[in-house]
């Protein structure tokens, strides 16, 4: 249990300051379309696409929407939990379901889910990170969960670990809630919405010690540095006396510690790492109609330019991740969802989604002023996170 500390002002470092500018002006005039090396492409083989193909799938701008169904599921099929099961709590449209990512000039490799599962027998599979990373991981179950009898698989959470068994594959499919990959205060998978939050930027085993022994590993990390300023607690101070700092602050040395530990203690050759790019948000309307108010509310198509780039790519912190990963290239590999996920405006829940809070009439009055712009419906976007997951696999 961590310790309450005391407020100590912390001073924003001038170098800290020139690299922000640097880094918003060398980007105005670059596509910021990947964080990860480009790979060279290969020739292309034409017409089956159910044959992995040479593809360069870091182009992002390569990746346009296409309304055709890939998966060969039915929605009776996946259970979702009921907070992001938009068709459940009244979403009328079900299109938002069904677009899929189709890159120019290759094609990707067709869900299959059992040879997903042949992928995964004796194997575990975990995500780690925030809500974010919960939807992607309820895809997955709910993407693979079709085929197992009923009394081949099980459920089980346990405190900050919930994991989902297959026993025929002998295999599982796991998630670890770690929202700011280092020990925090906000560890608790349910009590963590806290007025201020304190981390240990060099602690992270507590965490480590569960995904340690897993076989394929799925990080994510961005929402929650983008939540105001975050206290240190150092694990060899005993004063309680915190340094507060800016988010972005706080995410480098946490992503730093990480990287220090898969650097050191993770088995590339034997073992799979990836890192998940940010999810955007679509909260400003006008980004993708001009002259508009309000945000993604009642949106039912995804945006159709191919050079929208919306302010919910946070790029500062996209790079510090970059900053971070570049260490790790032979070790883990990017799982770029930021630009194809920009488009998907029609993809959020809004209101369409279970709300833990009691909300005023008032409030229930003015949809747009609450709507989810973060997260995502399921089925649904992150359906298309896994469906790249796959391909890399």
């Amino acid at each position: 249990m961590m310790q309450k500390c005391h407020r100590k002002k912390g001073l924003f470092p001038l170098m800290a300051l020139v690299l922000f500018v640097f880094i918003i002006f060398s980007i105005l005039y670059k596509e910021i379309t990947t964080i990860q090396r480009i790979r060279q492409s290969q020739p292309q083989n034409e017409g089956n696409d159910d044959q992995p193909q040479s593809s360069d799938f870091q182009l992002q701008q390569e990746f346009l929407p296409r309304p055709t169904v890939l998966l060969n599921r039915s929605l009776s099929s996946r259970a979702p939990p009921d907070q992001l099961a938009c068709h459940k709590h009244g979403r009328p449209d079900v299109d938002y379901q069904y677009w899929r990512w189709q890159p120019l000039n290759c094609n990707l490799k067709r869900w299959n889910v059992t040879e997903m599962w042949e992928k995964l027998r004796g194997k575990r599979l975990m995500f780690v990170g925030d809500s974010l990373t919960r939807g992607q991981w309820i895809s997955m179950v709910c993407l693979l969960q079709s085929i197992i009898p009923a009394d081949k698989k099980s459920m089980t959470p346990q405190a900050q670990l919930t994991t989902f068994t297959a026993q025929d594959y002998n295999a599982t499919v796991e998630f670890l809630w770690a929202p700011l990959l280092v020990e925090s205060n906000s560890d608790d998978p349910v009590d963590h919405r806290l007025p201020e939050r304190i981390l240990r930027p060099d602690s992270i085993l507590r965490h480590a010690s569960q995904w340690k022994d897993a076989d394929i590993l799925v990080f994510n990390s961005y929402l929650w540095w983008r939540q105001g300023p975050v206290k240190l607690l150092w694990s060899n101070e005993d004063s309680g006396v915190c340094e507060e700092i800016d988010g972005l602050g706080g995410m480098e040395l946490a992503m730093e510690a990480w990287a220090d530990w898969m650097a050191s203690d993770f088995d590339a050759l034997n073992k799979q790492a990836f890192f998940v790019t940010m999810s955007p948000t679509h909260f400003l309307k006008e980004e993708w109609e001009p002259g508009s108010e309000g945000n993604c509310y009642n949106e039912r198509q995804p945006i159709s330019s191919e050079r929208y780039l919306g302010n919910g790519i946070h790029l500062p912190t996209m790079q510090i991740a970059e900053k971070v990963l570049r260490r790790l290239s032979s070790k883990v590999s990017v799982l770029n969802i930021t630009r194809l996920s920009d488009y998907r405006k029609d993809g959020h829940p809004t209101i369409y989604r279970k709300f833990w809070e009691m909300l005023s009439p008032e409030t229930l009055s003015k949809p747009a002023s609450y709507s989810d712009c973060i997260h995502w419906c399921l089925p649904g976007v992150p359906d298309v996170w896994n469906e790249l997951l796959f391909q890399y696999l």
